[in-house]
């Protein structure tokens, strides 16, 4: 059980490095792209991966036994 809440925090803490407005790797990527790219761009180009995350998390709130299989493989 603690592994499944560990890597659900993970997943989560991930999740908000992409999202407004502690979005740090956005920041990241605004200052390795061109100037010509605004923030906009870069909010509007993260879209499908946040979904992508929210899927993922989601998956992880339902089904536990997806983050349990490999910590239960090792520790048998």
């Amino acid at each position: 059980m603690i592994y499944w809440f560990a890597i659900l925090i993970a997943v989560n803490l991930q999740t908000s490095f992409l999202t407004p407005p502690f979005g740090f790797a956005l920041f990241y990527m605004k200052g390795v792209a061109p100037r010509e790219v605004k923030m906009q761009d870069i909010y509007k180009g993260i879209i499908p991966f946040v979904m992508l995350q929210l899927i993922g998390l989601s998956l992880v709130v339902m089904f536990p036994q997806i983050t349990l299989w490999l910590p239960n493989l090792m520790l048998q």
